[in-house]
């Protein structure tokens, strides 16, 4: 295996959320015109002067990339479109990064949205992937709730996390998203409240389910020199890693690909754990953002309840975790919930994150996990982000 090379010389700058809505009329391709212009007009850019465009959405049917160039006018001479789920927002930044680093884009627009209307969650599970359509949405197995239950009931078993574990996962990710005025979730959530919620699929109740919504993430990635000369605050990329497929034996996913790589994006970044001043986790479920914890070399396998139960997950905490408020109490707006936690990243280590402002935050890590088939994701990404120039 090669060695990897380093993403000296790239900035990344401008991001923006557009504020998310549990339904919405428009459409996907609104929805991203809209975070594409936050950025642009964040940067003091027009379109024209976008040459890369990388995009990620579920719901742009029967669109992709190519058709939005011309839907919004651009004429890029690097194009990617990301049908990765929740890993998408790290590859989309690897390779934009790497795309600037070629020379083969100057200035590339990475932009995740959805659209959510009445019934676009069911029909999106309907054709979800051929998995979903042939062996499980057939049978009335129609989501993740179900995938979930089982993967949350088997790590129980396996390593005695209980329900209240979990749930401080979310309770503290809904104190975060009490800080962020864009959060849908504007009420406090108690743990007795997260016990008490009605369930859905034993061992998962309502609150550990993220809600679908509509919404869109953007920022762009160009080299520094260009950052600097255009005056911009950027972040700075210390190392990044994919993986797709991985640990395929597993009779029940209880680890991600994170495991195979992770030291080597710690070396990488010149960092370890330690280094690390917040975290944002993948949270479709909270068993998730604990299997990330334990991969991501926090703590040892198995070793995420007793890790939770020790630390203080919010933004004022000693382990900040999903300070936005995730995709559990912000919302979740599909390929943009593989945007979320990146753009927030990218917001705390610029000194920009206002309300969830960690204090000091000068390195970051975020993680994705990506295309739930029938029985696992996909789909694994995670980069570290520092502080390059603040704003």
């Amino acid at each position: 295996m090669g060695k990897r090379q380093s993403y000296e010389g790239v900035a990344v700058t401008a991001p923006v959320s557009i504020p998310y809505q549990r339904y919405s009329i428009e459409t996907a391709h609104w929805w991203i015109a809209s975070a594409l212009r936050g950025s642009l007009q964040a940067a003091g850019l027009r379109p024209a002067d976008i040459d890369g465009f990388s995009v990620a959405s579920f719901t742009l049917f029967p669109d992709t990339a190519v058709g939005l160039t011309q839907h919004l006018g651009l004429c890029p001479r690097w194009l990617d479109n990301i049908p990765m789920g929740g890993a998408s927002g790290v590859v989309a930044l690897r390779r934009a990064a790497r795309a600037v680093q070629a020379g083969d884009a100057d200035i590339v627009a990475c932009v995740a949205g959805d659209t959510n209307h009445i019934d676009s969650f069911r029909n999106l599970l309907s054709s979800f992937s051929r998995f979903a359509q042939d062996a499980s949405y057939p049978y009335g197995f129609g989501g993740p709730n179900a995938n979930f239950a089982l993967l949350t009931d088997r790590y129980m078993q396996e390593y005695g996390a209980t329900r209240e574990d979990f749930g401080r996962i979310c309770v503290a990710q809904r104190a975060n998203a009490l800080r962020n005025p864009n959060a849908l979730m504007k009420k406090p959530l108690t743990l007795e409240q997260y016990l008490d919620a009605r369930p859905i699929a034993d061992p998962i109740a309502l609150f550990d389910c993220v809600m679908p919504c509509a919404g869109s993430e953007c920022f762009l990635v160009m080299s520094i020199e260009e950052a600097e000369r255009r005056n911009l605050p950027y972040a700075v990329i210390g190392g990044t890693i994919e993986r797709h497929n991985a640990h395929a034996e597993d009779p029940v996913q209880l680890r991600g690909g994170w495991t195979l790589d992770v030291e080597e994006l710690y070396a990488m970044a010149e960092c370890s754990p330690d280094d690390i001043d917040l975290l944002q986790t993948y949270d479709d479920y909270p068993v998730i953002s604990m299997m990330q914890i334990e991969d991501l070399g926090f703590c040892d396998k198995g070793g995420g309840p007793d890790f939770v139960r020790s630390r203080d997950l919010t933004i004022s905490g000693d382990f900040p975790h999903n300070t936005s408020g995730g995709q559990l109490s912000a919302g979740q707006a599909g390929a943009a919930g593989g945007f979320i936690g990146l753009v927030e990243a990218l917001r705390q280590v610029l000194g920009t994150a206002g309300g969830t402002q960690v204090a000091d935050a000068t390195t970051a890590m975020v993680s994705g996990f990506g295309m739930i088939n029938y029985d696992r994701g996909v789909c694994t990404s995670a980069a570290i982000v520092k502080t390059g120039s603040p704003a």
